[in-house]
């Protein structure tokens, strides 16, 4: 029976590459010199310093152009609220998302369900797979998909026919 997975996977060499270059240039960067203005990856967790707010977002904007410039979809980022730690200092802590969240996969279960195309939907930790009996049954349930949630960056892969 023809099938495919729905996730939400982000290229992590892709993230490091464009973490990496970000702190490069913030390091050669004038309006950066002198400052404590700086961005590392650890794990799936992307951590922004910086001495005030808005040099924050200077570095946030950065990172989002070399994301951007390596096809790393900005919809991944989970962005926190930024935190004062010791002294004039901020950071800001901003997860990769990884995976589809349980609330998510719920909401494509039923929006398979009610859009009466003959596929089923379960929810396989954290993707969600789609069998039918017909091969366009699934590229209509991928055209849904895409239309319906926008809000995030989900990708279809391991198609089986």
């Amino acid at each position: 029976m023809p099938s495919f997975d729905t996730v939400c996977e982000a290229d992590f060499v892709q993230v490091k590459n464009a973490v990496e270059n970000a702190s490069k240039e913030i390091g050669t960067r004038f309006d950066f010199k002198g400052t404590s203005a700086a961005v590392e990856l650890k794990d799936k967790e992307i951590t922004m310093f910086g001495d005030a707010e808005f040099q924050l977002t200077q570095v946030e904007d950065l990172l989002r152009n070399k994301l951007t410039k390596r096809d790393v979809d900005v919809r991944f980022l989970d962005i926190g609220k930024p935190q004062k730690i010791g002294g004039d200092k901020v950071k800001q802590v901003i997860k990769v998302r990884n995976g589809i969240e349980s609330e998510l996969a719920k909401k494509l279960q039923k929006l398979i369900k009610d859009s009466k195309i003959k596929v089923q939907a379960a929810i396989q930790e954290e993707k969600v797979r789609i069998t039918g009996a017909k091969r366009d049954d699934l590229q209509a349930a991928m055209a849904l998909i895409r239309k319906d949630i926008a809000d995030m960056p989900l990708s279809f892969n391991n198609f089986r026919d």
